[in-house]
């Protein structure tokens, strides 16, 4: 049975003194990568899996939610530099616009610059497209949610792989509203999406919905990284 860390991203900060919970400094991310490059680890994007039958024993696959001019400033070029891919996943009503989750202080990457990405590089998810818990949602709304999402994707011409990273991990997790939830996932013809978790998965994923993201956070140092890489989380941490 084979091991897949999935790490989760989302901003990076040219100030050292800013890489705390949600963002990660440029060093400390170029570190990560340097390590992973020099310890042999290959990359893979998230649609890579679905036809995979043999994965490498050194694998991961790196993942950036809410596509933040940031990660294009200084994820990108360090992704470039060190030949590693990455999976970044969309929040479609914020494209060009402001956050909300971060008071409004992170600038979402227009279409123009979505496009720009190198698909060498950078493949594209689903991140919903309100970018609210599912939870606090109707079967109705969900699916008003996905409607708009491929309406956006169909009228600005994107190329979007069907993997779903849920808002703030959150999804339901309990009896027939998660039920509905997964027919609603296969309805709208979601291949894979992924919640938080916080462990290394084993392969064969046991449920395509439910597959585990590790949050590498902006105060995590090496040893940190090493370990969650290795075990996912821990509550020492």
């Amino acid at each position: 049975m084979s091991k897949l860390p999935i790490l989760m991203y989302h901003n990076i900060s040219q100030n050292e003194n800013l890489s705390f919970d949600l963002t990660i400094s440029v060093q400390k991310f170029e570190s990560q990568l340097n390590y992973l490059v020099d310890n042999n680890y290959r990359s893979y994007f998230v649609s890579e899996l679905e036809n995979l039958k043999v994965i490498a024993n050194k694998s991961v696959i790196l993942t950036f939610d809410d596509v933040t001019e940031n990660q294009l400033l200084f994820a990108l070029p360090l992704l470039k530099k060190y030949g590693l891919k990455a999976t970044f996943f969309i929040p479609f009503s914020y494209i060009g616009k402001s956050d909300l989750w971060n008071d409004g202080s992170e600038k979402i990457m227009t279409v123009e610059q979505l496009k720009s990405l190198d698909s060498e590089i950078i493949e594209l998810g689903h991140h919903s497209y309100f970018h609210r818990k599912y939870t606090t949602l109707t079967s109705e709304e969900i699916q008003d949610d996905f409607d708009k999402s491929f309406e956006f994707i169909k009228e600005n011409n994107l190329k979007v792989y069907p993997a779903l990273a849920y808002p703030y991990g959150n999804f339901p997790k309990k009896g027939n509203h998660k039920k509905e939830f997964f027919n609603l996932l296969e309805k709208n013809t979601m291949k894979v999406a992924f919640r938080i978790g916080n462990r290394v998965n084993k392969l064969p994923f046991q449920n395509n919905f439910e597959i585990k993201r590790i949050d590498i956070k902006g105060q995590d140092n090496m040893f940190t990284f090493k370990w969650k890489l290795r075990l996912g989380k821990l509550r020492l941490f």
